[in-house]
């Protein structure tokens, strides 16, 4: 992994950094303020280790849209969706956003370190038609901001904010050069994605940063995205769950025809019978919990394993620790209680929305 372009900030505001390897910003030293940032005013987050997949071709718009659960068909140019690419078993294999760029060119942009992955997957299902995929994820080096006054900021530094309609985008000429701005869920809320090259992107991070954005790190983004249940890859999501155990509707469609995995995608959505989904649950200390960890009840006497631990974070909305776990069926009523692990401690399904409450 390449050092972010907006390490020197990072480095000059003192911000504290992942194992001192300058690849992830834990904070900046002020976790509650860059948490309240992110709620009622604007927070920047550098997503520069997101990776990006290029296809083109002429036949690059049948060949996406009969693969992968995206309705690409409907998209113009300039606009975009959240997709997944799944397997025959209806698993998720890959996620990503893609945006159509061309008439026959599409972006799709991945978690971090998955590209590589991503073009090997793709590359399976080509066979004779003409379609080019190639990793650009060097190309890519986007930062995200959020919050309510988020627009109003980006509209401070750019002139103007593009259609805030979901991932929807506009290519803009700024005063450091050219930008892609799109309308992106950033930690499960309406947020914007900029992207450009690494000076570009270092000088609008600056901007932003004196124009009313604070900056923020892993800590405020995990408080932030576990209130909301929002999962990541690699995290609460990887290729042995189904899109709707971990919440990724949005990213599907039931009604475009055939993809892979769409057959077992549209069965669960008539039929139910999910064995799990992924559940936010109160624990009743404020120390993290490990990932991995599971959920014991017991039931008729004996103690039974129905879930599993994915995240923890701190919530400032319940003033404890939250985590996010995927529970078994017939237990997912607000109020259960699960042991956690061997140790005493206990977690409890909570309410959602978990800022409401």
């Amino acid at each position: 992994m390449t050092d972010s372009p907006l390490l020197p900030y990072h480095q000059r505001a003192g911000a504290r950094m992942l194992g001192n390897q300058g690849s992830t910003l834990l904070t900046y030293g002020d976790v509650p303020g860059e948490y309240r940032a992110g709620l009622d005013d604007a927070i920047l987050f550098d997503c520069t280790d997101r990776g990006m997949v290029k296809v083109s071709g002429a036949d690059a718009l049948e060949f996406l849209h009969r693969i992968t659960s995206c309705e690409v068909h409907s998209l113009k140019v300039g606009q975009g969706c959240a997709g997944l690419l799944l397997d025959g078993k209806g698993k998720v294999q890959q996620m990503f956003d893609l945006a159509r760029t061309g008439e026959q060119s599409f972006d799709l942009s991945t978690p971090p370190g998955q590209a590589p992955g991503l073009v090997s997957a793709l590359d399976m299902y080509l066979f004779a038609e003409a379609v080019e995929l190639s990793d650009e994820s060097d190309k890519h080096l986007p930062i995200e901001m959020v919050g309510s006054h988020a627009g109003s900021v980006l509209g401070s530094v750019l002139g103007e904010v593009p259609e805030a309609l979901r991932f929807h985008f506009e290519d803009v000429q700024s005063d450091w050069g050219d930008l892609r701005v799109t309308n992106v869920p950033v930690m499960g809320v309406a947020g914007w994605r900029m992207d450009g090259a690494p000076d570009c992107i270092l000088a609008l991070w600056e901007t932003l940063a004196t124009s009313g954005a604070m900056p923020g790190g892993l800590v405020a983004r995990d408080c932030l995205r576990v209130e909301m249940v929002y999962p990541l890859w690699g995290v609460d999501v990887d290729d042995t769950i189904y899109p709707q155990e971990a919440r990724l509707e949005s990213a599907f469609s039931l009604t475009k025809g055939c993809y892979i995995g769409q057959e077992v995608v549209a069965k669960i959505d008539t039929y139910g019978g999910l064995n799990k989904r992924l559940m936010p649950l109160r624990v009743d200390h404020d120390d993290p919990v490990e990932i991995g960890t599971r959920l014991w009840r017991e039931l008729d006497g004996e103690w039974r394993d129905l879930g599993v631990v994915t995240s923890w974070a701190y919530s400032f909305a319940l003033d404890c620790g939250v985590v996010l776990a995927y529970v078994k069926r017939k237990h997912q009523d607000v109020g259960t209680t699960f042991r956690l692990g061997d140790g005493p401690a206990c977690v409890t399904l909570v309410q959602e929305p978990i800022r409401d409450q």
